[in-house]
């Protein structure tokens, strides 16, 4: 049977141990080097780059998040083995684990990771498609002639260069479509490499509970609960007609997902729809200093990700939470796509003006969507606004000074509210 050892990238027959290092890390399946679609998912990943800029914290629980009344980002496998997860709220993941760490996140440090490990996939296949900072699709088809080697070898040649080069660590999962690779990917975290066969699809999934298909979450599988689908042996039961008029167009997505079929194609040119930023405070406040500060702080983390990603906003939203829960949600479309924080930090300020007054929120966010290239971007000589074009300067002038001397070499009066 084809194997492959984790550790050196040898290949041999089926052995207990790698007959080049003797490294018991082994990897061996009958489709093994035939299989050529990926997912490769970070394991903890902000928790991981925390622990490996911190080595203090490398054996203690760690929690990325705000404060007590903000939400868990996500918890290192320590937190997790507690019963941590992300989404949970910060109070109820402290009641099950509270010698945790809480650590804020640091997009900076992630971003600068994702893009790393970036780099190490676009050396592999020029065909990925990103999910998050800390996830991707990978299709190697045709890769093992460029290579030298198939595509397995290439992937665990990939997880052992992050390790290696930077102190993180991933799980693939390699399949014969997006689906089952991603299944593959989440079976044997951390440090994982899990294979699904097209010969043992089918076997693999019937006893499968159905909450396992991304993007079904608690209410679809309430839905299908009370159809009497809890597994994929129950799913394979029903009719593909029946399926539609129970489910709709998910109906025929299920069916095909039940036999294991998924059609879509790895995409390497998945548009990004929104860039956001929001935060839940630990107290609900109704301070406009406070307020106007987050607002302001929102707006240049926005304006930051989308100059890193080249991007540009038609579209302006502001996001509010009021302490009895009730969501608000206001949204301005500019003249001119920004990316500028100025024109981001305004136009949020004046949706916030103009919301209706109350005493107090707990959660604001600021986002730009309608996403374009740079080329219309941020148009100089408002009329309307002569200020503009002088802001404007001034903005790009200290991107300049932040990059050379880094984030904190200019910070403008109102973000220290």
């Amino acid at each position: 049977m084809p194997s492959l050892c984790r550790d050196c990238l040898t290949t041999f027959d089926e052995a207990r141990r790698c007959p080049a290092c003797r490294s018991p890390r082994i990897l061996s399946h009958p489709e093994l080097f035939d299989l050529t679609i990926a997912h490769m998912d970070c394991d903890a990943f902000y928790a991981s780059v925390e622990k490996r800029d911190n080595p203090a914290l490398a054996d203690k629980p760690v929690i990325i998040g705000g404060g007590r009344r903000g939400v868990v980002s996500t918890a290192c496998y320590v937190a997790r083995i507690r019963g941590v997860k992300s989404a949970m709220p910060m109070f109820q993941a402290l009641k099950l684990c509270p010698d945790a760490v809480i650590v804020k996140p640091r997009f900076d440090a992630y971003v600068a990771a994702s893009r790393a490990i970036r780099a190490m996939m676009d050396d592999l296949t020029p065909v990925i498609e990103p999910l998050s900072l800390d996830e991707a699709f990978l299709d190697m088809t045709g890769t093992a002639r460029l290579h030298g080697a198939p595509p397995a070898v290439m992937l665990a040649g990939l997880v052992k260069r992050m390790k290696d080069e930077l102190g993180l660590t991933g799980s693939i999962g390699l399949s014969h479509n997006k689906f089952l690779a991603k299944v593959a990917s989440d079976l044997d975290k951390p440090r994982g490499f899990s294979v699904i066969g097209k010969a043992e699809t089918t076997a693999f999934l019937r006893p499968k509970p159905v909450r396992i298909i991304w993007g079904i979450g608690a209410v679809g599988q309430d839905q299908l609960a009370q159809a009497g689908i809890r597994t994929f042996d129950d799913l394979l039961r029903w009719d593909r007609r029946d399926l539609g008029d129970r489910f709709g167009g998910m109906g025929d997505r299920l069916w095909r997902l039940a036999r294991g079929e998924d059609g879509r194609r790895i995409s390497a040119n998945t548009p990004v729809k929104g860039l956001s930023n929001e935060t839940t405070f630990n107290e609900d406040t109704s301070d406009p200093d406070i307020l106007d500060g987050h607002i302001w702080r929102m707006a240049e983390k926005v304006s930051d990700r989308a100059k890193a990603k080249e991007k540009a906003g038609r579209v302006v939203t502001l996001k509010l939470k009021r302490a009895d829960h009730k969501m608000i949600t206001r949204r301005q479309s500019l003249r001119h796509p920004t990316q500028l924080a100025d024109t981001i930090y305004r136009t949020a300020r004046g949706l916030f003006d103009g919301a209706a007054p109350h005493p107090a929120y707990r959660l604001l966010g600021v986002g730009i969507s309608d996403l374009t290239g740079v080329t219309e971007a941020d148009r100089e000589g408002d009329l309307l606004d002569p200020g503009a074009a002088r802001r404007t300067q001034a903005e790009r002038a200290a991107d300049k000074i932040r990059a050379r001397f880094g984030a904190d070499a200019i910070i403008k009066g109102r973000a220290l509210r």
